[in-house]
């Protein structure tokens, strides 16, 4: 899978997609697809990263709370509107 790297621009073929794919870990290991020659792996932050048409990655991907936060902030707007 490919993603860009925000900072630099750079295309990344991300090697590591189960680290990817879980929201615990905060890098991913990928090669920068830039130039002639193959680099070599690089950790990268999963932060700066998003898929190559701009949009963010999934934020299940980024936060391994992202169930609380949601049902926080639904319980929030529940008490607001109740008063």
């Amino acid at each position: 899978m490919f993603l860009m790297h925000k900072p630099s621009g750079d295309l990344i073929e991300i090697l590591t997609l189960d680290q990817l794919f879980n929201p615990c870990m905060k890098e991913v290991t990928g090669i920068d697809h830039v130039g002639e020659e193959m680099q070599e792996p690089a950790s990268y932050l999963k932060m700066e990263m998003v898929f190559p048409s701009g949009e963010s990655l999934p934020r299940c991907w980024l936060d391994a709370h992202y169930r609380e936060t949601k049902h926080q902030v639904n319980t929030e707007e529940l008490n607001l509107a109740a008063s």
